[in-house]
């Protein structure tokens, strides 16, 4: 079981004799499954993966309000800043900043989205958020977060332009979205204010503070998801693996979560909960699976 694909990647680089060992494994996170689809189209994933994140039990529940929350979390405990009023400006629109932008927008914060992605971008604006480059974005923020899962998306150019007392965090899997290296290269000197939270004084005399050291502020800063969102992560983690397991072969590639696994987790949700749902009558199974019926 891996998060971020760090155990795959170092099975792969520097303990590859242990690959023989291995009949498959499961992947967490967003960034994770990025890096294994990239090893597998250039062939050099050597053993089959379940990509545990792009289960719906997974990424529409764990990575949207678990990290949504988690990342406001941990945003206050290292500031304890109003966010209502504030224009918040989130990098990316995935799974996990959808959750970020959602939450900020719930606390009164003014949401401004960045994207790459056209269709992700199209869908912000649907949502009611203002989308625009980061480059536009620097010099209205107040409170900037990523979680994009690439690095140097918020960089040297984008710090010149920012406000005096901008604040910087990363939800991403590393601490590379934020160029903290750019950062350093603009600051004469800078100060811990109190636990995660550094103040860089630029040459210009405008601050930027940033937080956890651009590491996952939502772990670092805070707890993590609580474990009422996690349990559905964990569930689909260990039924996976149970599928590996039984499984006959397997070719080394990505694998999906089966469909199968996805609901069996999801109706265990509801009944840990006591919410009950419908079942189909026969009659509509029938309509369901029929091209004869409500057809003129």
């Amino acid at each position: 079981m891996d998060d971020g694909a760090d155990l795959v990647g170092t099975l792969h680089s520097k303990r590859q004799a242990q690959l023989k060992t291995l009949k498959g494994g499961t992947e967490e996170t967003t960034t994770g499954v990025i890096r294994l689809r990239a090893m597998e189209k250039d062939g050099s994933l050597k053993y089959p993966i379940v990509a545990v994140n792009d289960a719906y039990t997974k990424y529409l529940f764990d990575n949207r309000y678990g990290t949504g929350q988690s990342s406001m979390d941990g945003i206050l405990r290292a500031t304890n800043t109003l966010i209502a009023g504030k224009t918040f400006v989130v990098c990316g629109y995935g799974w996990c900043s959808r959750g970020i932008a959602m939450r900020a927008q719930g606390l009164g914060a003014n949401v401004i989205v960045t994207e790459v992605q056209p269709i992700r971008a199209l869908e912000a604006v649907m949502n009611g958020l203002r989308v625009m480059p980061i480059a536009e974005a620097a010099a209205v923020g107040d409170i900037f977060i990523t979680a994009t899962g690439d690095i140097s998306v918020i960089r040297k150019e984008h710090m010149m332009k920012m406000k005096d007392g901008a604040i910087l965090a990363n939800s991403g899997h590393f601490n590379v979205e934020v160029n903290i290296k750019d950062l350093e290269s603009l600051s004469t000197s800078k100060r811990t204010m109190r636990p995660n939270l550094e103040e860089y004084m630029l040459k210009d005399g405008r601050k930027l503070y940033l937080l956890a050291e651009g590491r996952l502020v939502n772990l670092a800063a805070a707890e993590g998801h609580p474990s009422e969102v996690m349990d559905m992560s964990f569930a689909n983690q260990a039924l996976c693996s149970e599928y590996i397991a039984k499984a006959e072969s397997l070719k080394p590639k990505v694998y999906t979560v089966p469909k199968e696994i996805d609901e069996k987790v999801a109706e265990l949700k509801l009944k840990s909960m006591n919410v009950a749902i419908d079942e189909l009558t026969e009659e509509q199974k029938k309509y369901l699976s029929t091209w004869e019926m409500g057809t003129t």
